[in-house]
C-alpha cells in the first residue's frame, strides 16, 4: 500500500476528530480543500530478511514447555497398508471407467487429476497419523501418561443421539444394501454357472451319442469287430441312472422344498385308521377294502346264534 502524508493547514484541526459535524464546521472555515492528500511518491523502505536476528527473536518468545504439554513430532511417513494400496487402486480404476464411458468429459493424466491429488494427498496425511500415533503413544507411556480414557469417562457429545442414531441408520441402510447387492450378484454367477454346465453335458450327451452311433456304421461296414462300445455306453447310462435314483432317494429323505408345517398332523382318515399301515395292514390279512371289522350280524343270524347258546 502507498502511504499517505497529510499537510499541516496550521489550524490547529486535529484528524483524529472524524465525526461528520466537525468535518462539515472544518469544509465551512475553509480548511479542507482540494489536493489535501496527496500520495507519498518517496523511496521504498528496503526490506531486509535477516534470518539470524528473526531465528533469535523465535528463541526469544517460544515458550519452553515440556514434550508432553507441546506434543510436537517430526517423522517420515507410515508404509502404505494393503487395504490402502487396494482403495487406491480402485480410486484411480473408478475414475479411468468415468472419463471411458463418458466422452463429453475431457481425458486427465492420473498424475494430473485434482480429484486423485486430493485422493493421495488424505492418503499421506492418514500415513503420517499413523507415524504420529506408533511413535507418540510409546512416548507416552514412558512418561506415565495414560492414552486410554476411564470406564467411567462421561463427555457430552457435540452431536444430540437423534442426529446420531439418523447417521447409524444411514449406515446400516447401506450396509444392507452392499449386502443385498453381493447376494444378488452371487446368484446371477450361479445361474450363469448352472446354465453354462447343462449347455455343457448337452454337448457331451450329443457327442457321445453321434460317436456311438459312428461306431455302430464301422461295426455294419465290418470295420470294427465286436460291440465293446455298447457296454460302455450301458455302463455309462446305468451309472446315470444310479445317480438320478440316489438323488430321488436323498430328495424323498431330506426334501427339496415345499411346504413341511402340519405334515404329521391326524386328519380325519388317519385317525379313522383308513390310510397308513393299518389299512394295509387289514388288506394283507385278507379284509375287503372298505369293509368295516366291527360289522353287525344280520337279523337272523343273531336270532340262530341265541338259540345255540
Amino acid at each position: 500500500m502507498s502511504d499517505f502524508e497529510t499537510e499541516d493547514s496550521g489550524s490547529g484541526y486535529d484528524s483524529g476528530d472524524n465525526s461528520d459535524a466537525e468535518l462539515q464546521a472544518a469544509f465551512e472555515r475553509g480548511d479542507l480543500k482540494p489536493g489535501l492528500n496527496v500520495e507519498f511518491n518517496g523511496q521504498q523502505r528496503d526490506r531486509v530478511n535477516d534470518v539470524a536476528k528473526l531465528l533469535a527473536k523465535t528463541e526469544a518468545i517460544r515458550l519452553q514447555l515440556p514434550w508432553q504439554e507441546r506434543l510436537d513430532m517430526i517423522n517420515t511417513l507410515a508404509p502404505l497398508a494393503p487395504e490402502l494400496a487396494i482403495q487406491m487402486e480402485k480410486h484411480e480404476q473408478k475414475r479411468a471407467n468415468l472419463f471411458k464411458g463418458n466422452h463429453k468429459l475431457p481425458y486427465i493424466r492420473p498424475e494430473e487429476d485434482p480429484v486423485l491429488n486430493d485422493f493421495k494427498r488424505e492418503m499421506l496425511f492418514h500415513r503420517q497419523a499413523q507415524t504420529a500415533v506408533l511413535e507418540g503413544i510409546p512416548r507416552l507411556h514412558e512418561l506415565g501418561i495414560k492414552t486410554r480414557r476411564p470406564d467411567d469417562y462421561f463427555a457430552e457429545m457435540a452431536k444430540s443421539d437423534e442426529h446420531m442414531q439418523k447417521v447409524r441408520a444411514n449406515l446400516m441402510a447401506k450396509q444392507q444394501g452392499q449386502a443385498k447387492s453381493e447376494r444378488i450378484k452371487q446368484i446371477r454367477e450361479q445361474r450363469k454357472m448352472g446354465k453354462m454346465l447343462a449347455k455343457q453335458t448337452k454337448v457331451q450327451r450329443e457327442a457321445e451319442k453321434k460317436d456311438m452311433l459312428d461306431k455302430l456304421k464301422k461295426f455294419r461296414k465290418g470295420k470294427l469287430k465286436n460291440l465293446d462300445f455298447l457296454e460302455d455306453a450301458k455302463a455309462l447310462e446305468s451309472k446315470q441312472k444310479q445317480s438320478a435314483e440316489n438323488r430321488k432317494k436323498r430328495n424323498k429323505k431330506f426334501g427339496f422344498g415345499g411346504k413341511k408345517k402340519g405334515m404329521k398332523r391326524n386328519t380325519k382318515s388317519s385317525s379313522a385308521g383308513l390310510d397308513g399301515e393299518k389299512g394295509s395292514s387289514r388288506r394283507q390279512r385278507g379284509v375287503k377294502a372298505g369293509a368295516s371289522v366291527n360289522k353287525r350280524m344280520g337279523k337272523s343270524r343273531r336270532i340262530k346264534a341265541k338259540g345255540r347258546k
